[in-house]
């Protein structure tokens, strides 16, 4: 391992360690220990956003949750700070940290399915493919990322919007349990019996309170055959298919969840047919999480209104499903995003998208418009931290770029589209679509009631904000 006894060059972590203390934490510590000169520590350091480059000073591969408690204690005892690191899929990167430790639960992939009960126990360093593969083996599955690379850690905490929220819920609704590693670096275990007001902060208050290791999840049947698919539609076509998508869903049943997209066809895309290769496009995918016969009946109308340049639609397994769009979100390129709830899609909303999307100065990036409602709808408000259930679509602004291209631009049209949008939004945001925006944005994730109750479990479970590298929280002292 490199030499951390310090020296004129030494860093403020540097100065807190070397390899005397880390040689200690060998012992109690069964994962490896990567410093910068170590093999692997670069693949262990890199995330899904490319934008992110951050160089921790001690990387702690978890492989279990022991290891997530000795190193939680040393960090606390030389007041390191800290990141932790489940799927690595997120967009400001809060899973590395320059000059501090990094816990990396990714080689953490344990999953236990009871099939009789329809329940999963799942480790927090799960992607969603990983774990969709082991449920799916029962034909059971949980509302997940829309993108398999997605943890399934940081989307349970922050809520979980996937293809099965109108029927099953959101991943959060569907928490059974969790082990959770406080910042003293005691195991605690939460549910609806056992420190419920915890179990009430995880489920959409994301890691503020601690790490959680251990997710236990209600499991529905789902396919493994399900129907689902993209439609595809040229933009001289788009206002018409959201408005008549937006008129549709209303009366659609819960079983079935859609979803539009707005994008630019990247050049040689497998998926889309040579003619749209660099254009602006609309897709609509869809899933009916019932029985195929049921689904083609139901969806018939929204295939035959419009008719699309290409018809995806179809049987595929629920796993094809979960993985579809994994080709629009690679890992390593440079994203920036805004989220933004609205609580309807009037006319006036999709012309603004539109003429935004469609402007000469936009930059490539997706316009992705969440279908919400059903059960998603009909939970309390007060079920849980996860909040603004009525609104019924959730927009979402991304832009992408490659290395070496002007990261400034994209964010200026992501800002300029997002802010054009507030005319017709509620004022939420979720969570999971935060980039780094500052406190109000965080407190725009909540509303002044839940915030007001996630700052007092603050103070109860990390009143010194040992868990900040998040959407954080902060403890009323340090309000």
């Amino acid at each position: 391992m490199s030499d951390f006894s310090g020296g004129a060059s030494e860093t403020m972590s540097e100065a807190r360690f070397g390899d005397s203390h880390i040689s200690e934490l060998t012992k109690t510590f069964r994962g490896a220990l990567l410093q910068a000169s170590d093999e692997g520590y670069d693949d262990a350091r890199r995330v899904w956003n490319g934008s992110v480059d951050k160089r921790p000073a001690l990387i702690a591969r978890c492989i279990g949750t022991g290891d997530v408690i000795e190193a939680v204690k040393f960090a606390r005892a030389r007041g390191l700070p800290v990141a932790v690191k489940g799927g690595g899929h997120s967009i400001p990167g809060h899973c590395v940290i320059d000059d501090g430790l990094m816990i990396d639960m990714s080689p953490m992939k344990g999953v236990w399915v009871d099939p009789v009960a329809k329940t999963a126990r799942a480790q927090g360093g799960l992607t969603w493919g990983d774990f969709d593969r082991e449920t799916q083996l029962y034909g059971l599955a949980v509302t997940g990322g829309q993108v398999s690379t997605t943890g399934i850690a940081g989307l349970t905490l922050g809520g979980g919007i996937g293809w099965l929220m109108r029927k099953h819920g959101l991943t959060c609704d569907n928490l059974v349990s969790v082990e959770v590693v406080t910042a003293e670096g005691l195991l605690v275990r939460a549910s609806e019996n056992e420190n419920a007001d915890l179990f009430w902060g995880v489920r959409g208050g994301g890691g503020n309170f601690g790490i959680v290791t251990m997710f236990e999840y209600r499991l529905h049947p789902v396919g493994p055959e399900i129907l689902a698919g993209t439609l595809i539609y040229s933009m001289d076509k788009a206002k018409e298919v959201l408005r008549y998508c937006r008129d549709f869903m209303r009366t659609a049943p819960d079983e079935l969840t859609t979803c539009g997209v707005l994008l630019t066809v990247p050049p040689n895309h497998p998926v889309f047919p040579k003619h749209l290769h660099g254009k602006r496009v609309l897709t609509v995918t869809l899933c009916y999480a019932g029985s195929i016969g049921e689904g083609e009946e139901a969806v018939r109308p929204l295939r035959e209104a419009v008719v699309p340049d290409l018809d995806l639609v179809g049987v595929t397994t629920y796993v094809d499903l979960q993985r579809s769009l994994d080709v629009t979100a690679p890992s390593g390129q440079n994203y920036w995003e805004r989220s933004e709830y609205l609580d309807g899609l009037t006319d006036a909303a999709i012309d603004t998208v539109m003429e935004h999307f469609n402007a000469q100065d936009a930059v490539p990036g997706e316009v992705i418009l969440f279908e919400r409602g059903g059960v998603v709808s009909r939970i309390p408000e007060d079920a849980m931290a996860f909040a603004h259930r009525k609104a019924t679509y959730l927009l979402w602004i991304i832009s992408h770029w490659r290395h070496g291209e002007q990261a400034d631009r994209f964010i200026a049209w992501t800002r300029n589209f997002s802010d054009a949008m507030r005319p017709h939004t509620s004022g939420g945001v979720y969570v999971n679509g935060l980039a780094d925006e500052g406190r109000d944005r965080v407190r725009a994730a909540y509303g002044k009631e839940k915030y007001g109750k996630l700052v007092a479990l603050k103070d109860k479970y990390d009143p010194e904000n040992f868990f900040r590298l998040n959407q954080n929280i902060k403890p009323s002292k340090y309000e």
